[in-house]
Parts: structure tokens; C-alpha cells; sequence
């Protein structure tokens, strides 16, 4: 373990940041191996999506138990375990010849090796090294790191497959999930109680039942369903998507990674934003934007222009609502259990991509097309606006009831 004096917060947000690129930009690969990987091996799409749905809701069941783990023996630990099986996963999902093993390698092992590396743990570590005024800003830094490792790790992948064949680009993507093992040793460490000294009496049982009463919390798990439905439908669906509609094939991954690049504008704007205004009416703001640009884009007539305009129009609304909703999190409940309230709050926004990877196939399979689909996401985008708008900002006492 590396000591303590090398583990200054700027240490520890430079590293977290690289976690969060490393994490997300393998993640965003996903929707490249639809094509090949069903033609090699003869499977519907309905197969692999129902495979990166089963990994959505699996690293959202994971993430109350990691994030519960981070917060008692401290991220770093916690990491170690996510990246391991994350390596893993990559490499069984490129050996997988049955559903079956594709089940297993994609979506169980890269889910719970998501669990441990994604955003819940690392900006939880961000946010206790960061002073209250800096800490929505740094959230959305920790964001838009992991939305650079989406812009730069499609045109990776992309060439990757066209170099060296589905198999092989699978397995470099293993071996760079290594990386996070030697990053995660500066993010080590025990949560401090004495930086929290109003929560250091709470138990976890309290915790729990604070915010379970509250239904503030109950909101947010529900608004965040949304963001998971939509962003994992485009960012899966989108290049078989274009494809079907005789564009390029790979207008796809560039359109993806244009969503990464505008994200990180979108996500730092969002944490300057939510460190002045009310995160509850951003968030709102935010969904109504999704559905009106989702709703212009599958209107319209369809064009590379049109594609790249909404690719960078998704990009700065794609991951906004995170910096929002975690910053939200521990302005309600406090910092002393984060983690584990992060993910289950997550785990909302999980239910919702385990059912944007799954419904597109579905949905496809079934009709011929992704119209349906759309139409669910633009009417999802509405909902979650309404959500948002009853959520109480104020902190919850610790050990008190909610009203």
C-alpha cells in the first residue's frame, strides 16, 4: 500500500479520475461487439443484449455490497476485486461460444467487476477529500473523466476489431482493466469518522432506515431509472441502429464517442451548476432536454449531420444527471455512508439499462425495427422530470425519522 503522504487529494482525484476513464471507456465497447459477436456465433440480438442487460443489473445489485465495503475497509480493496473480475469477464466473454458462457462472462463478471470500479465507489472517495465547496465541481470532474474514456476508447476498440479480430480486441480490453489495480492503491484507505463527526454514532441499520423512510430517496432511485434506460438503449443500440438504416458502419462508434467528448463539457458544467443551483430542478431540466432532443433526432430526417448533432447535442445531457444525483445523495444523507447509498440508488438506474439493452433487442426482434423503443425513452425523459420536482434538498438529521 502506498502511504498516506502520497495520497494528498490531488493524488487522489487525478487517480480516481483514471479509474472512472479506464471503467467507463471499456464499458462504452460494448455496443461494437453486437454485430460480429452474434454473426460468429449465430445468436439473436436479443441474445446479447439480454447478456449486457443481465451485466446492467447485476453491477447494480453489486453496487450496495461494494459500496457498503468501501465504506467499512475503503475503496482501494474494493477495487482491486472489481478490476480482477472485470479482466476476467473480458476474457471469458472472448471465448464464449454458447449463450450460456456469454451470459456468464459478460454479463455476471464484467457486472459485478463494474460494481467495484464505477462511479458509486470512486466518487464517494472524491467527495470525502474534497471540501463542501469544491465537491460538486469535483464530481463532475470525476464525470467527464470517465466520459474522455469513452471518447477515447471507441475509436480504440473500433480499430482494435478491425486490426486484430472481435477475440483479441476483447482481451487487450482485459489487460488495460488491469490498469485500475495499481491507480486504486492511492485511493486505499479507511473512511475517516472523525471528518464526520455527526454521523460517526450512526449505525449502517440507521442509516438504511433513515433514508429508506424518506421519499426523497425513493424519488431519486426512480428518476435515476430513467437515466439508465435511456443512455444504455443509444449507447447499445444506436450502431446496429444506424446501420440498419444504411449509414456507415462506422458512424456508429464515431457517434458514441462524440457522446463521450461533449460529456465531459456536460459533465463539468453539471458539477459547476449543481455547486450553485438546485441540483432537484437541474435534474429536471436535464430529462426534459433528453426527451426533446431524443424526440428531433427520430423525427427528422436522418443524415450523418443529423447523427453527429445529436450525438453532441446527447453528449452534453448524457451523464450531467450523475455529479447531480450522487452530489444529492450526500447532501441528503451525509458522507459516512455514501457508498452503499450511491449504489443503491444505482441500482434504479440499473434496473432502467437492464431494460434499455434488453427491451431494444426485444423490441427489434420482434417488430423489425426500434421505433417502439424510442417512443419508451422520449416518454421516460417526461416522467423523470416530474419525479424530480418533489425531492427535499435539506440534509436528514442522522439518527432522526424522516417526516
Amino acid at each position: 500500500m502506498i502511504p498516506a503522504r502520497f495520497r494528498s487529494p490531488l493524488a487522489v482525484v487525478i487517480c480516481g479520475c483514471m479509474v472512472l476513464l479506464l471503467f467507463n471507456g471499456l464499458r462504452s465497447n460494448a455496443g461494437l461487439y453486437l454485430q460480429p459477436m452474434t454473426q460468429a456465433n449465430g445468436w439473436s440480438r436479443e441474445t446479447f443484449s439480454l447478456a449486457i442487460a443481465l451485466q446492467n443489473i447485476l453491477w447494480g445489485f453489486g453496487g450496495p455490497f461494494f459500496g457498503a465495503i468501501a465504506d467499512r475497509y475503503g475503496a482501494g480493496r474494493t477495487m482491486v476485486i472489481g478490476a480482477t473480475l472485470y479482466a476476467l469477464g473480458f476474457y471469458g466473454m472472448s471465448q464464449a461460444q454458447t449463450s450460456f458462457e456469454l451470459f456468464g462472462s459478460a454479463g455476471a463478471l464484467i457486472g459485478f467487476g463494474i460494481s467495484g470500479t464505477a462511479y458509486g465507489i470512486v466518487l464517494a472517495v472524491l467527495a470525502r477529500n474534497t471540501s463542501p465547496q469544491k465537491r460538486s465541481l469535483v464530481m463532475g470532474l470525476g464525470t467527464a473523466a470517465g466520459s474522455m474514456g469513452q471518447f477515447v476508447m471507441l475509436p480504440v476498440g473500433q480499430a482494435w476489431i478491425a486490426q486484430y479480430g472481435w477475440q483479441k480486441a476483447l482481451i487487450l480490453q482485459g489487460v488495460l482493466a488491469l490498469a485500475i489495480i495499481p491507480l486504486a492503491s492511492v485511493l486505499a484507505g479507511r473512511p475517516d469518522a472523525k471528518a464526520h463527526a455527526a454521523q460517526a454514532s450512526q449505525s449502517l441499520s440507521q442509516a438504511l432506515s433513515a433514508a429508506g423512510g424518506d421519499r426523497s430517496f425513493h424519488l431519486l432511485f426512480w428518476g435515476y431509472f430513467t437515466c439508465g434506460f435511456q443512455v444504455v438503449f443509444i449507447g447499445l443500440h444506436l450502431p446496429a441502429y444506424l446501420v440498419d438504416k444504411a449509414m456507415p458502419a462506422q458512424l456508429g462508434a464515431a457517434a458514441i464517442a462524440v457522446v463521450g467528448l461533449f460529456n465531459i463539457v456536460g459533465s463539468l458544467a453539471s458539477g459547476w451548476l449543481g455547486g450553485r443551483y438546485s441540483k432537484k430542478y437541474l435534474l429536471s431540466g436535464l430529462y426534459l432536454a433528453r426527451s426533446a432532443v431524443i424526440a428531433l433526432f427520430v423525427f427528422l430526417p436522418l443524415s450523418n449531420l443529423s447523427v453527429y448533432l445529436f450525438a453532441g447535442a446527447m453528449g452534453l445531457l448524457w451523464l450531467s444527471t450523475v455529479p447531480l444525483t450522487q452530489g444529492l445523495v450526500g447532501q441528503i444523507y451525509g458522507l459516512r455512508y455514501m457508498g452503499m447509498l450511491s449504489g443503491i440508488v444505482f441500482f434504479g438506474h440499473q434496473i432502467g439499462s437492464f431494460l434499455g439493452a434488453w427491451l431494444g433487442g426485444k423490441i427489434f426482434d420482434a417488430t423489425g425495427s426500434y421505433d417502439l423503443a424510442w417512443w419508451l425513452i422520449i416518454a421516460s425523459g417526461f416522467s423523470a422530470a416530474i419525479l424530480h420536482l418533489p425531492i427535499r434538498e435539506a440534509p436528514l438529521e442522522p439518527q432522526a425519522a424522516p417526516a
